[in-house]
């Protein structure tokens, strides 16, 4: 059974790299500038000294110095949200949770409110390297505070009950979203465009050194929350039977919600907030391919990047030369997805 699952989750692997592949290559090559796979393909084949097809200098620049570190942060902010959203749902054995209901999104977007309205002096007598990642470096930081802070209230004599974590979630995010407004009351207009559009989430700050940064700990993050599908489909029976069948459920829960605040942490620090990827991802690759974890868990993290490079690219040339917040499409595309959900199930009871 377990050599069919492990085949099974080989060819799905290489289906969706291959969807991948395909979606990167188009993502880079569009755009004012317009670059044919094929010469894609010649530059980033040049890179590692294979000579494949001929390109101009400029496709040089624009696709390696613009495009391709923007895509590969869309890659691995899709992922982070998408895998860390199916992980949770499997924590707390609830289809509704995402990342941001443990406090990630919202803390950090508090941190970096409160930096661009009272702390911008601050930052700006840092060293250069240090001012340069100023805004991410917070964003992560209140992130992790925020998470850290919910597992405080949630924690009961060395245990955190999913009841009290989601409860304690939905508390912070209130108090976090209210300093968030009064913030945003008391800023400048160019203040309150900074923090709105970080709010609704952008990769058009994206650079090599900052997709590194990120994704050195989104993909530690990843690799991590992969071991545990095993104990997250033990943990599907229930918590009395899981651990009868020798899983640590309290060792379990801390695992997997460390490893989704360093994952989505480092993701929101470089993207600011984007809705429904950890909700819509993990319903769609469900629905798909069931709720095994050791599937559900390795095509979210296709799907996300998926779908997160695709609306990335819709929202840089939907409106050219002008661009919409990646959160705005991700909704767009979220909301319906779940008027569907909701009216398939509704046929069927």
């Amino acid at each position: 059974m377990s050599l069919a699952i492990g085949k099974r989750n080989t060819f799905l692997g290489f289906f969706f790299f291959l969807g991948l592949l395909a979606t990167v290559l188009i993502a880079v090559g569009t755009g004012p500038m317009r670059v044919a796979p094929a010469e894609v393909t010649g530059i980033l084949l040049q890179k590692i000294g294979v000579s494949f097809s001929q390109f101009t200098a400029a496709q040089e620049a624009v696709v390696w110095n613009i495009r391709l570190p923007r895509v590969i942060t869309g890659i691995l902010v899709g992922m982070s949200l998408a895998v860390s959203g199916a992980a949770l749902q499997g924590i707390f054995r609830n289809p509704l949770v995402d990342p941001g209901l443990i406090g990630i999104s919202s803390g950090a977007a508090l941190a970096v409110a409160a930096v661009v309205v009272l702390g911008e002096p601050l930052i700006a007598l840092l060293p250069g390297a240090v001012r340069l990642y100023g805004l991410t470096l917070v964003g992560f930081g209140g992130g992790v505070a925020a998470t850290r802070l919910v597992l405080y209230i949630a924690d009961y004599s060395g245990r955190v009950r999913v009841a009290n974590l989601l409860l304690a979630g939905i508390a912070v995010q209130a108090v976090t979203f209210a300093g968030i407004g009064l913030l945003q009351y008391l800023s400048s207009d160019q203040q309150l465009r900074m923090i709105t559009f970080w709010m609704l989430g952008s990769l058009g700050g994206s650079l090599w050194t900052s997709a590194a940064a990120a994704g050195t700990i989104i993909v530690a993050a990843t690799v991590g929350l992969l071991s545990v599908s095993r104990e997250l489909n033990l943990l599907a029976l229930g918590e009395r039977e899981a651990a009868q069948l020798g899983v640590d459920i309290e060792k379990l829960k801390r695992k997997v919600v460390l490893l989704v605040t360093l994952s989505v942490g480092a993701a929101v620090s470089v993207s600011g907030i984007i809705g429904f990827v950890g909700l819509v991802v993990p319903h769609l690759a469900r629905m798909l391919f069931g709720a095994d974890h050791r599937s559900l868990l390795p095509v979210s993290v296709f799907l996300g990047a998926i779908l997160m490079v695709f609306s990335d690219m819709v929202a840089r040339t939907v409106v050219a030369p002008a661009e919409l917040p990646i959160g705005v499409i991700t909704s767009l595309i979220g909301g319906p997805f779940f008027i569907f959900l909701i009216m398939a199930n509704r046929r069927l009871t």
